[in-house]
């Protein structure tokens, strides 16, 4: 950083008296509101002139609010709204403005001639920002004659709520800018994260691996949306499930955004959308909005069906694979029996005993196969999570239908709900959070981001219990190296292929959330 830009940068969030929303939509309405509580004058612009009053009455209404909930003094609500200013005209000169905050439509040529008529009229000092969301940075600033100044603030919505931004400096970006707007950003009272200008930039790039993997896993005929959907709220702790979210968001948001990250990215393999989701697009099953996605909707309610009913069976004893982990092995015993299942410790299964194979990455099939196990009454159990809520069971085509129901009530008799799915490499569990953590670890490994900026913006634009990383490092990367690799040698599908941060770091034991020593690092 040269010595001007140093200058340029010192204290500058601190400096900032003046910011220029253009767009009072959602977005432009949160921006306001949150810089004029932080004590910055904002001018509010609009092409609607009527919407700028409307947004004000809103803002002013939301500062009321929070002074009734005891969240703001009502004097600092009566001092936050006297920093609105209504702006008749969005290109008025802004020579003393310090920030311009673009919030207008996502459309590439609109915010391009926006930017390019600011240029003329904002003061050689003053900060471009858009608050893009899937647009290129570079793009929209390659028709300024100046596009250092210009970099990505992307909040997200609602904005007093989400306390995520990007920050997003495109090619041609002063290098000061963007730790300036971190700074400014913390002095907002949210968390900045610095995000690469690439599809997706960060949250939307990593928030890839779980719809696309659910999709994968129901396209497989492995389990429906509804057993998907509990498997990730109650096993991988996810507060909605990738179907119930996608319903949420409405396929018309959430399908292009799938197509825009895989092919900005090449066709990323990682990354594939798939043909369901544009199916039932082009069909209007969009999710909530139209009463109708991948669950129905009465009066915007959610209808899920009940879980079904563990049947009746004559109960058979359980023996738990001996090539399970101990630990794992253990529990699942001692859960069984503080139920009162019958279990068998031998080192054989009784000709009746249901074999239970609880592995990472491998299908019962194979695994039942590489031991002589007995394939009709073999069935698999995820060990994922450690049987503390859900339980999974797998079951093969081969399986002898009565010993299968003998195993769904044993599991059943532990007052866990039980979800079956047909067997596969990896269980569904296994799979997602697989998926979720190697597509972060790609994104470490290609230096689009730093590992703690990948966690944080995933727990926090995603509401993940944990950031990837992390989560990786929580189930082991080692556990999860396995899981992937055993689904890339049983499918040849190149989805799967551990990413080199992975594996390189389950092989040295190193976290996955550590950058480890670099070549720059001799240097120093």
């Amino acid at each position: 950083m040269s010595e001007n830009e140093r200058t340029a940068m010192e204290r500058w969030a601190e400096r900032v008296h003046t910011v220029r929303v253009i767009g009072t939509g959602v977005m432009g309405r949160g921006i306001a509101q949150l810089a004029a509580a932080a004590g910055i004058t904002v001018e509010l612009a609009d092409a609607r002139p009527e919407a700028i009053d409307q947004a004000i009455d809103y803002i002013g209404g939301m500062y009321d609010k929070l002074a009734s909930k005891g969240r703001m003094t009502a004097e600092d609500a009566t001092a936050a709204k006297g920093r609105l200013r209504p702006l008749a005209d969005p290109l008025a000169p802004a020579a003393g403005v310090d920030l311009v905050i673009e919030a207008v439509r996502e459309d590439l040529e609109t915010k391009r001639e926006l930017f390019t008529a600011l240029e003329k009229v904002v003061g050689a000092d003053t900060v471009l920002a858009t608050n893009t969301s899937s647009l290129s940075v570079t793009s929209i600033g390659a028709t300024l004659a100046d596009p250092s100044r210009l970099a990505g603030l992307h909040f997200f919505n609602p904005v007093p709520l989400m306390r995520l931004v990007e920050v997003i400096a495109g090619a041609r970006t002063t290098p000061w800018i963007p730790d300036a707007l971190i700074d400014l950003v913390r002095r907002l009272g949210h968390q900045p994260v610095r995000a690469p200008d690439t599809p997706g930039f960060l949250v939307n790039h990593a928030g890839r691996g779980l719809p696309t993997e659910a999709l994968q896993i129901l396209a497989e005929g492995i389990a429906e949306p509804v057993d998907i959907d509990r498997i990730a709220r109650d096993v991988l702790g996810l507060k909605m499930g990738p179907f119930e979210l996608m319903d949420l968001t409405g396929l018309d948001v959430s399908h292009p955004v799938l197509e825009t990250v895989w092919s900005g990215f090449y066709d990323e393999p990682r990354l594939r959308p798939s043909h369901i989701t544009r199916t039932r697009m082009e069909a209007g099953l969009l999710g909530r909005k139209t009463g109708a996605g991948f669950y129905s909707y009465t009066g915007g309610a959610k209808q899920e069906p009940p879980e079904p009913e563990a049947p009746a069976a004559e109960p058979r004893p359980i023996w738990v694979d001996v090539n399970a982990q101990p630990d794992v092995r253990d529990s699942l015993y001692g859960l069984l029996e503080a139920s009162g299942v019958e279990v068998e410790r031998d080192t054989w299964p009784s000709d009746q005993a249901i074999v239970l194979v609880a592995a990472y990455g491998t299908a019962v099939v194979a695994h039942a196969g590489a031991y002589a196990l007995p394939l009709e009454r073999t069935f698999g159990i995820d060990p994922l999570g450690g049987f503390a809520s859900r339980l999974t069971l797998a079951v093969h085509p081969g399986a002898d239908p009565g010993a299968g129901r003998a195993a769904l009530a044993a599991l059943a008799r532990t007052g866990r709900p039980v979800t079956v799915v047909r067997d596969a490499p990896g269980t569904v569990a296994q799979r997602l959070l697989a998926s979720i953590v190697n597509v972060s670890c790609g994104i470490a490994e290609q230096h689009l981001a730093r590992p703690e900026d990948i966690d944080t913006a995933v727990r926090l634009g995603l509401g993940y219990p944990r950031g990837p990383l992390e989560w990786g490092d929580h189930a082991g990367a080692t556990t999860v190296l396995t899981i992937l690799s055993g689904l890339a040698d049983a499918t040849g599908d190149p989805r799967y292929r551990p990413s080199q941060w992975l594996a390189e770091r389950a092989e040295l034991g190193l976290p996955l959330t550590a950058t480890g020593t670099t070549p720059a690092a001799l240097y120093r």
